[in-house]
């Protein structure tokens, strides 16, 4: 049998679910992205400017860009991962430096990350917000507690 994570471990029946943060997935996903866009930008560079930079420089540091933005989404949890992030977002704008194009698109992306962070984050505390309302709702009327019925399960 495979081998139960830490949640499954500690997970019992009515248990409510622990609710995915809105920053990290946008801050995720805006990295994601830039990630493809950096990857493909790269072959851009690798068959644009192979007679002003070496075509292996090229090639090695579009790729390990590509990869530090892959890695940096499990690091967006943390308030270091969205540091790494905004210094990334620079990074990307520098990429303009060899190919002009990525100057318009690293500051797109830089807007897509403030917005994505920015946005995530709001809706977080509001979610916590109503997360605790329903929970003191819940502990104040316990009659009015909707119970699973047979009808439930049928859905």
């Amino acid at each position: 049998m495979a081998k139960l994570t830490k949640a499954q471990r500690e997970w019992r029946p009515d248990m409510p679910k622990k609710r995915r943060s809105i920053k990290v997935m946008f801050a995720s996903t805006v990295l994601l992205l830039e990630a493809f866009v950096v990857f493909f930008g790269t072959l851009v560079a690798f068959g644009l400017h192979k007679d002003r930079f070496p075509q292996p420089v090229i090639l090695s540091v579009g790729i390990a860009l590509a990869l530090v933005l892959v890695f940096c989404c499990a690091l967006v949890r943390k308030p270091a991962g969205i540091a790494l992030g905004w210094i990334l977002q620079l990074l990307i704008i520098a990429t303009g430096f060899v190919e002009p194009m990525m100057f318009v698109v690293g500051v797109l992306f830089a807007l897509t990350w403030w917005y994505g962070v920015r946005t995530g984050m709001r809706l977080d505390r509001e979610n916590a917000q109503r997360d605790a309302q329903q929970a003191e709702w819940e502990r104040t009327h316990p009659e009015e507690r909707p119970q699973p019925g047979p009808e439930a399960a049928d859905s």
